[in-house]
């Protein structure tokens, strides 16, 4: 039995999400899976680093699956482009041990949020990013990221209403550089909650703009509730860059 490493590349806009969903088609795995199933003759299921949300987009999701199929991986891979939708890519397949896990096994993952800091909207960005007109205050939203980065308890800061697991991760780092009208934020961390990353974008928007205070970010983390934070910016701003293996 063989088990193949996938790096997948998509735009997110018109699917419900990673997650395959039984009252609909369009999802990113179940598109995949699809294809697989039909190339090797056998159900394939894969299974991701993780999920995301409808609208979200990747650069670089990660999944795997198995299977008895002896095909090329080159030969794989043109097939899975060649009757994927346009907007779904496997970027790369790689032969892995057959223990590796592509959620398990995941160290760490990026993001990068993006949002159109203008006052008049883009018809290009407006499928890539957030358009936010307001003005920002970069320093402050500096300092703000500085203190969301480190271990902490994040359950204020995602929609999650009650967890039995842990709902503390470590935040690595944080960036936000202005290119032009684009604001670009970058999380790299352990894992991420539900809406996590987008929930702390809301938050560090609205220090930048005043509605909230640095205070709020200690608040929330007190608190653990989620009315505390700011608002979870949609999804069409949000990709999943890159997932990280030791």
């Amino acid at each position: 039995m063989r088990n193949i490493k996938m790096t997948i590349e998509y735009d997110g806009g018109r699917y419900q999400g990673w997650q395959r969903l039984g009252d609909t088609d369009k999802t990113i795995q179940g598109k995949i899976e699809n294809v697989l199933s039909q190339l090797t003759g056998t159900e394939v299921e894969i299974v991701g680093s993780g999920r995301t949300d409808a609208g979200t987009h990747a650069k670089g999701q990660v999944a795997n699956f198995k299977t008895e199929s002896e095909m090329e991986l080159s030969a794989m891979q043109e097939v899975l482009i060649k009757n994927l939708p346009q907007d779904i890519i496997v970027k790369k397949l790689e032969e892995v041990p057959e223990r590796f896990h592509s959620r398990y096994h995941a160290s760490g993952k990026q993001y990068s949020y993006y949002v159109w800091n203008q006052t008049i909207p883009s018809a290009f960005e407006r499928n890539y990013s957030f358009h936010y007109p307001e003005q920002l205050d970069m320093k402050k939203m500096g300092k703000a990221a500085g203190k969301l980065t480190g271990r902490h308890d994040f359950l204020g800061f995602s929609a999650l209403k009650k967890s039995k697991k842990s709902t503390v991760r470590k935040l690595d780092k944080i960036t936000i550089e202005k290119e032009g009208d684009m604001v670009h934020f970058t999380f790299i961390g352990e894992g991420f909650l539900y809406k996590m990353v987008r929930i702390l974008t809301g938050t560090l928007l609205e220090i930048g703009t005043g509605t909230l205070e640095l205070d709020a970010i200690d608040d929330v983390f007190e608190s653990g509730v989620r009315s505390d934070a700011g608002m979870a910016v949609p999804s069409q701003g949000l990709f999943l860059d890159e997932v990280y293996y030791d």
